[in-house]
C-alpha cells in the first residue's frame, strides 16, 4: 500500500509549520555570524528530528503499556489538535509566541528552535497517529516517516535561508501562513476525532 503522500505531507507542515519557524530563528541568532547560524539550524533540525522519529516509533508502545486504547488517543489526540489549530488561528502566531520565548533561554538551537518551533506538540502527536500499528502496515510507517523528514529537510533549507525569506514575507506573511496551516490543521483534527468515533463504537 502507498500513503497519500500530499495528505501527509500537508498535515506535517502544518503542525511543523516551517515558514512560522523563519522568523523565530532569526530573532534566537541574530547575535550570531553566519557560521554559527547555519550550525545552530542543523543542530535544531537535527534535535527535532530525532524527537519526532521516537514519537512516531515508541508513542504506540508507551499508549499500550499504559492500556490506553488507540481509538481513544486518537479522539483525544484530534481534540487536542483542533484547540492547537485555534490557538493558530486565534491566538498569538507562531512567530509572535515564540520570539518571546527566544530571549529566555541560552541553548537556542535546542530551545525554542527544536522544541517547541520544529517538534511541536502538534507534531509530536501527528507522529504518533499517522503511523498507528492497527490502521498502517510497516512499508506505510516508513513511507510516513519518510514525508516527515522530508518536511524537516525543508525546515533546514528554509532557515539557510531565513534572511532572505523574512525580507520577502516578513514576520507579518509568517503569521498570515501560520493562520491558514491553522485551518487547515483543524479540518485535519476534525477528521481524526470523527475516525476515532467511528473506530471506538464499531459503526
Amino acid at each position: 500500500m502507498v500513503i497519500d503522500f500530499v495528505a501527509t505531507f500537508i498535515v506535517f507542515f502544518a503542525v511543523i509549520d516551517p515558514i512560522g519557524t523563519v522568523p523565530v530563528f532569526i530573532a534566537v541568532t541574530s547575535h550570531f555570524d553566519k557560521t554559527e547560524k547555519n550550525r545552530i539550524a542543523l543542530i535544531a533540525t537535527l534535535v527535532a528530528a530525532i524527537i519526532l522519529v521516537f514519537f512516531a516509533v515508541v508513542g504506540e508502545l508507551i499508549l499500550t503499556a499504559m492500556s490506553i486504547p488507540l481509538a481513544a488517543f486518537q479522539i483525544a489526540g484530534g481534540i487536542i489538535l483542533f484547540l492547537f489549530a485555534l490557538t493558530m488561528i486565534f491566538g498569538e502566531s507562531k512567530p509572535d509566541e515564540e520570539i518571546k520565548l527566544a530571549y529566555s533561554r541560552q541553548e537556542t538551537a535546542i530551545f525554542p528552535l527544536a522544541i517547541p518551533s520544529i517538534a511541536s506538540p502538534g507534531a509530536m502527536l501527528a507522529a504518533v497517529l499517522l503511523t498507528e500499528n492497527n490502521r498502517y502496515n510497516i512499508w506505510e510507517q516508513a513511507q510516513t516517516a519518510a514525508v516527515m523528514l522530508v518536511v524537516l529537510i525543508l525546515v533546514y533549507l528554509l532557515l539557510l535561508l531565513a534572511g532572505q525569506i523574512n525580507r520577502i514575507i516578513g514576520v507579518g506573511g509568517a503569521s498570515v501562513v501560520s493562520r491558514v496551516m491553522g485551518m487547515i490543521l483543524a479540518s485535519v483534527a476534525t477528521s481524526n476525532v470523527l475516525e476515532g468515533i467511528k473506530v471506538y463504537y464499531g459503526f
